[in-house]
């Protein structure tokens, strides 16, 4: 096995800019516009093109306390709930309160969210709140038309520039250990092309999530955990990577599938389609008030549990009921794939199976977006501003992304204004001296999947996360064991993903072996019960001397 140490090659060119954001979804491109509406210049770069990252795929729709009756209080309460004791309530409250009107400046933005002949916003209902307050467009291709309306805005303004199919490869950091730019790589043609740095007054992770660690997964393929493993190697404390969400609903494509599965959004269940078993039993009823409605944590283990009980390899989601007419109008983007693979849910039920799909942790943030280094703040999924708690609240990721990009921009137009964002003086050669780390092969990605799927997915033990510490331990030993090799490291953008994939998973099991009960989308086979006495803290995760992930509890 052939490996190279993670350090560039000496960057061929150089660029400067004020705020330099990665990644291009619903979080980083509201960084970008708001910071420019404060003065300040902006970069963004995304390792695919614009609108390739998650927020795109997003189904369902933005959670917000929008509709008659509904208040910021009630959706706190569903967020808490949801959240199995582990969700920092003001950060909540900051996202119910402040989450309205982040919406209502989307629209004006330009994002066209599904309305009702009088006008007003059509609101639905997902799984884990109690009343309508999912805003959606297209029916069902909220994310679509987010991303659509943010990259007309971004591409419009002259302020900022964009480079794309650009893989960040680690933070500059200044004397004082304050971040100070990027190191990437473009695979492109043009000015910006190679090895290349960034110089900036600060940096913005907003890179999407890690959903690539598993085999399956409703992510696209670009979310390989990278801005997480940035996060860690520049020293950076991340939490609650433990709580990865599985979608209860996803299209069952057979048992060999792999990579992005097509997900049914929970907004089906949402308008009152049931969850059955092969003859037609709703076994959700009678588990929980909300039934199908349920949070989605509990929602993926009864699933997993009717699975185990009838030796099948899937449930069902059954919404002949809606009739056509509302398949094609409401949901005609899930109509269109469920037929693309030879199911028509108008009359059959739709095969479905929990699947990766969102890390409820992530880069720790305060409520301003700021990390532990200074000048590097993160926000959407990668980020972990402790909103989610051990269980994310359907439709409040797009409403986090919004609103905590909102603040990080506020916090560095105040920064600008009060002279404390001063320009930084950064040595590139001196900066890539860091620790090299070592670089997996491409061919590494399958077998990490491979390992977290069986041992550290919806079912975990002692003994199947020992597994997977085990063969994770070793592929990054058959590594180091060849780090010695002083050549240019491989600058194909499968070889860079495949070492973030590996600090990540070891990072998750990491955490997840530690924390020894069973709390929202965290399930151990071997201590089934939530255990408030102990574990009611969050697990921080940092790097060691040594290049290894240790996670240390959180003092009560």
């Amino acid at each position: 096995m052939s490996t190279h140490r993670l350090t560039a090659p000496a960057p061929g060119w150089t660029a400067a800019t004020d705020v330099v954001v990665v990644g291009s979804g619903v979080a980083g491109l509201t960084v970008a516009l708001n910071v420019r509406k404060a003065g300040l210049r902006a970069m963004v770069v995304t390792k695919a093109v614009l609108d390739e990252g998650s927020t795109r795929w997003a189904q369902g729709g933005v959670a917000a306390a929008l509709g008659e009756g509904d208040t910021p209080e009630q959706h706190l309460d569903d967020t808490l709930v949801a959240g199995a004791g582990v969700c920092d309530e003001e950060a909540v409250r900051t996202l119910v309160t402040e989450g309205p009107d982040a919406v209502r400046r989307l629209i004006a933005t330009g994002a066209l969210f599904d309305r009702g002949e009088d006008g007003e916003v059509l609101l639905t209902r997902e799984g884990g709140h109690h009343r309508r307050r999912i805003v959606h467009a297209g029916g069902d291709a909220t994310g679509a038309e987010i991303s659509r309306a943010l990259v007309a805005a971004v591409r419009t303004d002259p302020g900022i520039e964009l480079i794309e199919h650009a893989l960040v490869l680690d933070l500059l950091t200044d004397a004082a250990g304050h971040a100070a730019g990027l190191t990437l790589h473009v695979m492109g043609e043009g000015q910006r092309d190679g090895v290349g740095a960034v110089r900036a007054r600060a940096v913005v992770l907003a890179t999407g999530g890690m959903g690539q660690v598993f085999s399956a997964t409703t992510n696209p393929a670009v979310s390989t955990g990278d801005g997480v493993a940035l996060a860690l190697r520049a020293g950076a404390a991340v939490t609650d990577l433990e709580f990865v969400q599985f979608h209860p609903t996803v299209l069952w494509l057979g048992p060999e599938a792999e990579g992005q599965q097509p997900l049914v959004s929970e907004a089906v269940r949402g308008e009152g389609a049931h969850l059955v078993d092969a003859d037609g039993v709703r076994f959700m009823v009678g588990q929980h008030e909300l039934a199908e409605l349920a949070p989605r944590d509990i929602v993926a283990k009864a699933i997993t549990r009717r699975m185990q009980e009838q030796g099948a390899e899937h449930m069902f989601l059954d919404g002949r009921h809606f009739g056509a007419e509302m398949w094609e109008h409401r949901f005609p983007t899930i109509l269109a794939f469920c037929r693309a693979n030879g199911i028509d849910p108008v009359t059959e039920p739709i095969p479905i199976a929990p699947a990766a799909h969102f890390a409820s942790g992530g880069v720790r943030t305060d409520r301003h977006g700021r990390t532990s280094v200074p000048g590097l703040y993160a926000c959407g999924e990668v980020a972990c501003t402790g909103v989610h708690g051990a269980n994310r609240l359907a439709s409040n990721s797009l409403l986090e992304g919004l609103v905590f990009a909102e603040r990080i921009a506020a916090d560095l137009a105040g920064l600008d204004a009060a002279g404390d964002l001063p320009e930084r003086a950064v040595d590139v050669a001196a900066a890539r001296a860091a620790q090299p780390v070592p670089l997996p092969p491409s061919e590494a990605r399958a077998e990490i999947q491979r390992l977290m799927s069986r041992g550290a997915g919806i079912l975990r033990s002692a003994a199947s996360m020992a597994d997977t510490a085990a063969g994770l331990a070793l592929l990054a030993e058959q590594a180091r064991s060849h780090v010695a090799e002083e050549k240019p490291a491989d600058p194909r953008v499968e070889t860079w993903e495949a070492a973030n994939l590996l600090l990540v998973a070891t990072a998750l099991v990491t955490a997840a072996a530690q924390r020894e009960e069973t709390r929202g989308c965290h399930w151990r086979e071997d201590f089934p019960e939530r255990d408030d006495a102990h574990w009611r803290r969050h697990l921080i995760t940092t790097l060691a001397a040594t290049g290894g992930p240790v996670s240390t509890p959180e003092e009560q």
